[in-house]
């Protein structure tokens, strides 16, 4: 089990960054991953708080999140005899510096500039360009510094994408139930019970996210450091993950450019809901009130790619039992799922 040693939450921490890092022990040259756009808009702030700590430091600009650029950023961090890696940014950012320290074994600091999917926290790194279209396992950071005044700026279409990771929690905790009740998978309550309470956090307070308070984002964001670290408790994203994210594993396939991964898997969730008998009308009403897409069309997808990504869904991880291992859709009991929850 690894976890975060030390996590800083609050309205304008970023001018604390040197000070964090120094708490954690580090020092040693800095490589810093982000974006262009980051750096233009954070670069001043980050550097003036390493510079005051006597931190050495340089930048890379990633492009992309796949395996190329990951391998092009341990070369370069190799060359430059590199000590300690910081993601600063979204999800790309932020997976590229992950599996990078994963690799070279250096410590990795998340700075999130978005609250867009819980990779902030958890062991896991989304990856293009390997044999699979899901997360693959690395390490935790070891450190988190959010600054809620700079994700309060980012696009709230990206907070509304996170929520819809969070509220994929609470499918993603029934497959896992299913798993261990059919075929006895471990299951451990406690990270269970940590990932259901982050998404019942979202669900519970869906309105206030939607009208945009400060506070309220505040809570979106430990609520996916905690499901982050309900992963690395369970060794595994059982607690985070179940066959709302295979659906949207699955659309990403077959419509690769249609929706943010938390969009997906909302939309996931309101149907892997009905098929579980749950209240998925009030999970749908939560997704509308965050903003967040409850339709096909809203991200840019037709029905016969809904039914299609439903159907796919259980091959995309032949290990992981959920229950589309039960109710084996076929075409038309998809359709019917994908029309009778408004979906499309």
């Amino acid at each position: 089990m690894e976890l975060p040693r030390k996590i800083l939450i609050g309205y304008g921490v970023l001018s604390r960054l040197g000070e964090f890092l120094k708490n954690l022990d580090l020092n040693g040259k800095v490589l810093i991953i982000s974006g262009e756009n980051v750096k233009k808009r954070l670069g001043n702030r980050v550097e003036d708080s390493l510079i005051t700590h006597e931190f050495n430091f340089l930048w890379y600009c990633a492009k992309e999140a796949t395996i190329n650029e990951v391998k092009r950023v341990e070369e370069f961090a190799k060359s430059k005899g590199v000590s300690v890696i910081l993601g600063v940014g979204g999800g790309k950012s932020i997976d590229i510096a992950k599996l990078t320290a994963s690799n070279m074994n250096l410590p990795f600091v998340s700075v999130p500039t978005s609250a867009s999917h819980d990779g902030i926290s958890s062991p896991f790194a989304s990856i293009k360009g390997l044999n699979r279209p899901y997360s693959i396992i690395s390490r935790p950071p070891i450190g988190i510094l959010g600054d809620i005044d700079v994700i309060y700026e980012a696009p709230k279409r990206l907070l509304a994408s996170g929520c819809g990771d969070l509220i994929a929690k609470i499918t993603a905790v029934k497959d896992w139930e299913l798993a261990r009740d059919i075929k006895k998978e471990y299951f451990g309550n406690y990270a269970a019970n940590l990932a259901r309470m982050s998404a019942e956090i979202v669900i519970k307070e869906s309105e206030g996210i939607g009208k945009g308070l400060k506070e309220c984002v505040r809570d979106v964001v430990e609520a996916l450091i905690s499901a982050g670290v309900a992963a690395g408790i369970a060794g595994s994203s059982r607690p985070c993950s179940g066959s709302e994210h295979l659906f949207s594993h699955a659309l990403s396939i077959i419509a690769p450019n249609a929706g943010l991964h938390g969009e997906r898997c909302g939309i996931g969730t309101i149907m892997i809901a009905k098929l579980y008998g749950m209240d998925w009308e009030s999970l749908r009403k939560s997704l509308l009130n965050i903003h967040a897409p409850t339709s096909a069309m809203e991200i840019g997808v037709s029905e016969e790619q809904v039914v299609e990504a439903l159907l796919l869904a259980s091959t995309i991880r032949p290990d992981r039992f959920t229950i589309l291992n039960v109710k084996k859709l076929d075409y038309e009991s998809a359709l019917k799922l994908a029309r009778s929850t408004y979906v499309t």
